[in-house]
């Protein structure tokens, strides 16, 4: 087997002598050299635990006769961003990493490169990144947090922040006591946020080891994939299996259909997307929508579900829908094993996977057909849909498998703010009204970077006059585990002079899921024929200056400055 990185040591001795000036041995400067990069720090629990992650990979490559450079550059959390600007950091975040994991692996002609990282822009950023580099590589997924009391999540921090700034009912004890307990353990947040949702599309897509998105991160089990990672690195590397090879458009179909049943987050139609295009693939928005209309959703997971991601892994998580839904996929796709799809599948079905983790559902009450709901019982088709309009003439998207039936249509009198705070004041200080719909505006990649609105969706919520009664229409994004009647991604974006831009406090807007509509259905109260409230739009074009955007400077101006529209991946 030939060895990358020959040629080059041939032309400069010097790359020998950093080698061994690292600890290298003199033997393993010979050896296939597999680079191992995780997002391990400090600054989150889906980071934190990632050293001891790579240092089992480390160990299996040594084994195979490998020899691992072992790198880290740690991710940022949106948990820690929530309320301030650090949020418009977080999506360009996915664009810095990717870059830092081709520089690392551009220097040095790695033969094989192994990848871990939990959260919602790592993953995205290192699934993007192993497309760019294209060199045999393999994903290792950081694994889910433990549940909080009586099994809840640590968005039990949306309805505590809520009563906090409305200075309702609440003591300083039940704050303190949910900070100790909210985030119990390293690993994921243990909703089907974006975090979460990543490592299922890592694994649906081939790029993860069969059944390793969403392992307890505080359980054996991560440690043995991580280890089983390093063997299957060196198998890759020996085979020329690359993931250009992996990542098909029937990969990404079959990734889009896992996505689809289980109630994923609707960022991932920003990421899937910017995956394909690192492989010069389109993945239209339309193919989401496609699939939403026939794919049963049988996922029972929070948000748009009961149960944690924990409980999911154990009734038998990704290999599970998979096999629940085999008619339905490509088996053929090759995947990181070496293996395809349905060889995997059939591999787990003969070794008792499928049974392994029924004993633990049992510890809490559970069978695993309380948390992935068989085909034959499900009563909702998809989970998110695509709506198009007057107001959002490129798309828009909306998780509707998370909101209540009587949200998934409406008419209401927009309430127009330039930017989540002053439409989060407004929710706090009690100016919003039942049956209204809220615009958010300014706040897509161009306009501040994208940032999610979960800290308002959340007290829309947890605020009893207003939840059920009104809608957030957003240019900006969401969190995987926002709730309710929330249409984000509205594009062309504000900043872009989308429709948007030009819609005012009084004009009437109307959705509706079904007919995948989101249209701007009347001016200033008075309601008038789409064409006419189009015409209107188009005369205020010419007169609406857009808003002059913030001096910026370093990452987010060039985020800012050159990311495509959310209806292709808000990339460069």
């Amino acid at each position: 087997m030939a060895i990358r990185s020959t040629r080059e040591r041939a032309l400069w001795a010097q790359f020998d002598a950093l080698q061994l000036g690292s600890g290298w041995d003199e033997e393993d400067v010979d050896k296939l050299q597999i680079l191992v990069e995780d997002v391990y720090g400090d600054s989150h629990p889906g980071s934190v635990h990632l050293n001891q992650v790579s240092e089992h990979i480390c160990r299996s490559i040594y084994e195979k006769g490998g020899c691992p450079g072992r790198f880290h550059a740690t991710d940022i959390c949106d948990g820690c961003a929530q309320g301030h600007d650090g949020m418009n950091m977080i999506l360009a975040s996915r664009e810095t990493l990717c870059d830092m994991v081709e520089l690392h692996a551009g220097f040095v002609p790695w033969d094989g490169m192994v990848l871990a990282s939990s959260c919602d822009k790592s993953i995205p950023a290192h699934l993007k990144a192993m497309a760019r580099i294209n060199i045999p590589a393999i994903f290792v997924p950081g694994g889910s947090m433990r549940p909080g009391p009586d099994q809840t999540t640590s968005l039990v921090a949306g309805g505590i922040s809520l009563r906090q700034k409305q200075k309702l009912d609440i003591t300083l004890e039940e704050v303190r006591n949910y900070k100790l307990t909210g985030c119990p353990s390293v690993g994921a947040c243990t909703f089907l946020g974006t975090a979460s949702t990543m490592q299922c599309m890592a694994e649906a897509l081939g790029l993860a080891l069969p059944g390793s998105a969403l392992v307890p991160a505080t359980m054996r089990d991560i440690l043995a994939y991580s280890r089983a990672a390093g063997r299957a690195i060196m198998n890759l590397v020996e085979k020329d299996i690359r993931p250009s090879d992996i990542l098909t458009p029937a990969a990404f179909r079959n990734a889009i259909i896992v996505h689809s049943a289980i109630g994923g987050s609707t960022n991932a139609t920003l990421h899937l997307p910017s995956i394909a295009r690192e492989l010069d693939m389109e993945l239209p928005p339309e193919l989401f929508d496609e699939i939403n209309r026939i794919i049963p959703h049988i996922g029972n997971i929070n948000p748009s579900g009961q149960h944690l991601t924990e409980s999911f892994w154990f009734a038998g998580g990704v290999p599970a829908v998979q096999w629940a839904l085999r008619d339905q996929l490509d088996l053929s796709v090759m995947t990181v094993t070496g293996k395809t799809l349905g060889e995997n599948l059939e591999a787990l079905q003969k070794s008792g996977f499928f049974e392994r983790g029924e004993g633990y559902l049992h510890n809490y009450g559970l069978k695993k057909e309380d948390v992935i709901i068989p085909v034959d019982q499900v009563t909702e088709t998809g989970s998110i849909a695509i709506l198009k309009g007057n107001l959002a003439p490129e798309g828009s998207v909306i998780k509707y498998s998370a909101c209540a039936e009587n949200m998934r249509t409406l008419k209401g009198v927009a309430r127009v703010y330039d930017s989540e705070e002053a439409a989060h004041d407004a929710v706090v200080a009690g100016e919003i009204n039942p049956g209204e719909i809220l615009v958010i505006r300014y706040e897509g990649p161009r306009g501040s970077g994208m940032p999610e609105m979960l800290m308002t969706t959340e007290a829309i919520v947890c605020d009893k006059r207003l939840n059920g009664s009104v809608s957030l229409v957003t240019d900006g994004r969401f969190s995987g585990a926002t709730r309710g009647a929330a249409i984000g991604h509205v594009s062309p974006e504000a900043a872009a002079g989308g429709p948007l831009a030009y819609l005012c406090t009084g004009d009437i807007v109307a959705y509706d899921i079904e007919a995948r509509t989101l249209n701007v259905v009347g001016i200033d109260g008075k309601e008038m024929s789409i064409e006419e409230c189009t015409a209107v739009l188009e005369e205020r074009r010419q007169t609406m200056p857009l808003r002059t955007p913030p001096v910026r400077k370093g990452v987010l101006k060039r985020y800012t400055e050159w990311a495509l529209s959310a209806m292709k991946g808000a990339g460069f």
